[in-house]
């Protein structure tokens, strides 16, 4: 961590932040918003239903029937006030989620670094900007080590740009540190940074549709042209057999206002938004309503190993020194270990924020009493590069005394340096020693070039190898049950990392990963042919010594398979992998800014138990989600069928339902699939199925030929209950009250029946739902309002029944919904077969 004692920065303190603040602002660029309440009622004014409604209660208004009238008007601002609480639900829970998914920085305040949300930043910040990081601001560069900058969003140029404090360079917001860090102290944020006034900001960027967005949009639109075709065709037929224009278009409005599925898009926006924001809770913070669509189809995750299977708290577990051949114990380092810990330190960083380096420098403090580190500065730094990567240091004193320190992969430095056969063997065979316990080893060079004329690339350099460095980082406690439980959910798991092959496949046998035997690396895999990486990506289980075009490659192989993968990552070079995966997961602690902006969800505490309460919490939402919508359609179909068979076949009555039952119907629907569902805990086979499918259908041939046929079921039992009336010789009032109470039971035991598509209603009546009781008592009570008390009697055309009559209503209606508990238990015989 970058302190004071280090840069000698004291930051601003919390008074001088507050006064900036109030004088300039906070770095958020302001854009022209509408307002919200205007927005809501321009959404209203575009809905079918509130349309039909307004034209229906006009019809009854004009013709004298104020009752109904004044009905479907407070109906209009029961159907308003439902969308605007759902709207507003999700509305708060995506303001809630994006309040969690702001950008974060590092600064100096009062005489500590600290992490803030990028919007707090003030003119005069004094900002850390490190490797991997977007900057978040305007400001000019007071410190520098080995500082690039992409400068590309405001340039278009490609290729990083070198800068540094001597010559006051300035850096902008949007552009990304390539590598090196700096401190800058801002000059410029929100409106009147370089990014802002050239107009390339993140509010001119349209979110486009997911495709599970474009296909219930696709259907419902579907449904709303069915319906206008149908009012047309009600009304000119009825009007052309009775030429009573308004008794004509309030049969054809009741038939379009029974076809429109107004629930689906409410219910859509409901689970996803208020899915995230559970999501959210859980530690896992999602950026996009795709990504909690996508989640329950994951097939393969590819994850990192430092820090996402291990701790990421390396401690210097073994040294080796090539002068002697001594491997020293770390409490008891020999003069030449210590020296080789020494050049190590070196090589790394000044300010170490890598846990390698942090160790280094420790080991480094605790060896040499007398430290030199204030006397000597960097004139020249190689950052990390190559394949495999090592990275070059060049300090000097004031005396001109020089210390040239190279670390990365020993192979690497091995091909630069002089040694022997034996050296080279002896070294291996140390490399493979570490590597067997599950140690990360670094090689560790000198070199003796003089002058100043540098060489372009560190490669150039003729080193010395020191030895080795070895570092243990233990795997994570609770990474087993991790790895069984995705085994479990029949999803695969790779390793992919930069580590050698050796180390990995260590770690991965001690935390029982399967196929830990399998590993590639980098290098091979780069020189495999498509034909060939599409036939071994499935069994490569480590895929080691890996570099960003060749990670990007896995996944695009895994994605040719017709795999749907998850890539965990952390780095700048993770950015291009995250992009492509098809769940890119960004680790939230040490995670870079360009990881997160590339991942699609980020997991707040780096740990990866998390994603298998996502995985469980995607399939819950999507499983949830078909129940409502197959819901919605079983209980469509009768309605349009109750309104639609008497008025074609010519029946006794046939104007059986009116708008006004229409609508009471609808505003039981519309909770019941969007809250009641939504709350459904997750079935406990959840975990235990195959990946669903990632299609470009919601539902499957199968799924929507059960829902048509429950609703072609509960149909028969409604006309059935009807014809039941009608040959009782029951008036047109008793029997509309008998249809109206056989369709509000079958809606209550379609909303049981429809929790589990596999469990019996009676095992689904032990989860864990307190919507279900509530809701279902709302409407057996409002239902007897409507029936019992006189005035609302007469308003709805209802007559009390007789107990028999409103039993047997009940009876057919449990029958000819609850057959489909016999399907369920065939469902489960066969499984328990096979």
């Amino acid at each position: 961590m970058v302190t004071k004692d280090v840069l000698n920065i004291k930051g601003l303190t919390h008074n001088e932040v507050v006064q900036l603040r109030q004088q300039y602002g906070t770095n958020t660029v302001e854009v022209k918003k509408e307002n919200k309440l205007l927005h809501m009622l321009k959404g209203l004014a575009k809905e079918p239903m509130v349309i039909l409604l307004l034209a229906a209660s006009s019809i009854y208004f004009l013709s004298g029937s104020t009752g109904d009238a004044v009905f479907l008007a407070i109906s209009i601002l029961f159907v308003a006030a439902i969308s605007i609480y759902q709207e507003n639900r999700s509305r708060t829970a995506l303001s809630k989620l994006q309040s969690y998914t702001q950008p974060h920085c590092k600064v100096i305040r009062d005489g500590t670094t600290q992490q803030i949300q990028t919007k707090d930043l003030v003119i005069g910040d004094y900002l850390i900007v490190e490797e991997g990081s977007a900057v978040p601001a305007d400001g000019r560069v007071v410190n520098s080590n080995d500082l690039s900058v992409n400068e590309s969003i405001l340039t278009g140029e490609s290729l990083p740009v070198y800068k540094n404090a001597a010559e006051e360079a300035m850096v902008y917001q949007g552009t990304i540190v390539v590598s090196g860090m700096c401190v800058v102290v801002v000059s410029a944020i929100g409106n009147q940074t370089r990014l802002a006034q050239i107009g390339k900001t993140v509010d001119e960027i349209k979110t486009e549709k997911t495709p599970l967005e474009k296909q219930i949009g696709n259907f419902v639109r579907k449904m709303v042209i069915t319906g206008l075709i149908v009012f047309i065709i009600v009304w000119v037929l009825n009007f052309l057999n009775s030429h009573n224009i308004v008794d004509s278009l309030l049969k054809a409005l009741t038939l379009a206002m029974s076809i429109l599925p107004e629930e689906i898009p409410v219910a859509f926006t409901t689970f996803m938004a208020l899915g995230a924001l559970r999501l959210m809770k859980m530690g896992i913070i999602v950026k996009g309503m795709k990504t909690v669509e996508t989640l329950g189809s994951a097939t393969v995750i590819c994850t990192d190993k430092t820090g996402t299977i291990t701790e990421n708290k390396m401690t210097l577990a073994g040294v080796y020194a090539l002068t002697n051949s001594d491997t020293s114990a770390i409490n008891a380092l020999s003069d030449a270990a210590k020296q080789v810990v020494r050049n190590a330190m070196w090589a790394s960083e000044p300010v170490p924020f890598d846990p390698m380096e942090k160790a280094l420098h420790e080991a480094y403090a605790v060896n040499f009493p007398t430290d030199e580190r204030p006397f000597f500065k960097m004139i020249h730094e190689y950052p990390l590069a190559g394949q495999p990567p090592m990275m070059t240091h060049i300090f000097e004193d004031e005396n001109k005394n020089r210390i040239i320190a190279v670390k990365g992969a020993p192979e690497a430095i091995m091909k630069h340096a002089s040694l022997s056969v034996e050296q080279q063997q002896q070294l291996h065979n140390i490399i493979t020693k570490f590597s067997s316990k599950g140690y990360r080893v670094l090689g560790v060079g000198t070199s003796d070039f003089k002058g100043y004329d540098f060489p372009e690339s560190q490669e150039a350099f003729q080193f010395n190898f020191s030895g080795l460095v070895a570092f243990y980082d233990p795997p994570k406690k609770n990474i087993k049950a991790v790895f069984d439980a995705f085994y479990q959910a029949g999803i695969k798991v790779k390793i992919v990392t930069g580590d050698n092959a050796a180390t990995t496949a260590a770690i991965a046998k001690e935390t029982g990963f399967k196929g830990y035997d399998k590993t590639v690396t980098g290098t091979e895999l780069m020189h495999m042919n498509a034909a060939d990486l599409d036939k071994q990506i499935e069994d490569i289980n480590i895929f080691a010594r890996m570099y960003p075009d060749a990670k990007l490659r896995i996944i695009n192989a895994l994605k040719a398979n017709h795999e749907i993968v998850a890539m965990t990552g952390d780095g700048v070079n993770d950015g291009p992998a995250l992009k492509a995966a098809h769940i890119g997961i960004a680790m939230g602690n040490r995670g870079t800014e360009i990881a997160k902006q590339a991942a699609s969800l980020v997991l707040a505490d780096d740990d990866l138990s998390k994603m298998v309460d996502a995985i469980a919490m995607g399939r819950k939402i999507y499983a949830n989600l078909k129940k409502a919508i197959q819901y919605i359609i079983s209980i469509h179909i009768p309605i349009i069928l109750t309104v639609f068979i008497p008025l074609a076949l010519g029946w006794i009555y046939p104007n059986i339902l009116s708008p006004v039952h229409i609508i009471f119907l609808e505003l039981i629907m519309g909770p019941t699939c969007s809250i009641i569902y939504e709350n459904e805990p997750a079935e406990k086979n959840t975990m235990l199925q195959k990946p669903r499918p990632f299609t470009t259908t919601f539902f499957n041939w199968n799924e929507l030929v059960t829902s048509i046929i429950q609703g072609l079921m509960i149909t028969a039992g409604v006309l059935l209950v009807y014809q039941y009336a009608v040959y009782k010789g029951l008036d047109e009032n008793s029997t509309r009250t008998m249809v109206f109470v056989a369709l509000i039971s079958a809606n209550i035991f379609q909303t049981f029946i429809n929790r589990s598509f596999f469990y019996s209603v009676w095992f689904t009546l032990g989860y864990k739902n307190v919507l279900i009781p509530l809701v279902t008592g709302i409407t057996i009570v409002l239902t007897a309002c409507m029936i019992y008390i006189t005035p609302v009697a007469g308003l709805f055309k209802f007559s009390r029944l007789e107990v028999s009559d409103m039993a047997i209503s009940i009876l057919i209606a449990f029958g000819f919904v609850m057959w489909f508990e016999i399907v369920k238990w065939i469902k489960r015989k066969k499984l328990i077969r096979n």
